[in-house]
């Protein structure tokens, strides 16, 4: 559940027009957010990709629990998209500074996945909710 209540807040902050059109004074929170929105993203690309590595590492809940798995690993490859899509700036400067061939690639994938932040966002509000269901649904953690 946490997972998905995760991943909610982040593509809340990931998509912050949905929530301006929804409720006007929510401008006041997301600039209060904004300096910080690098390492939110940075945690939550680290985080996704972790899920990720947790997925593969328990293929066997796909006997068990196949839903469920699906579910998860939909959740942290979108955790994962989003994390890297607000923390990519403060990913260059930390991680990549002295590699101008991975900086590079990076800011060619981010130039690639931009456009689509909007609807991934929208699509990691589904994915989250859906996992808040499914963890109550099939009753994992």
């Amino acid at each position: 559940m946490i997972w998905g209540i995760a991943l909610v807040l982040l593509s809340i902050v990931a998509v912050p027009s949905l929530l301006l059109s929804k409720k006007p004074n929510a401008e006041e929170l997301l600039e209060k957010i904004e300096p910080y929105q690098g390492w939110i993203g940075i945690i939550f690309c680290f985080w996704g990709i972790w899920g990720i590595i947790t997925a593969i590492l328990n293929l066997g809940w796909l006997t068990s629990s196949p839903v469920w798995w699906v579910t998860f690993l939909a959740g942290n490859l979108v955790s994962a998209g989003l994390g890297f899509m607000l923390g990519s700036g403060l990913i260059n400067k930390l991680f990549l500074s002295n590699n101008q061939a991975a900086r590079i690639k990076a800011d060619e994938l981010r130039a690639k996945i931009a456009p689509k932040q909007g609807k991934l966002g929208i699509l990691g509000i589904a994915v989250g909710s859906w996992m808040i269901a499914a963890s109550f649904l099939f009753s994992v953690a």
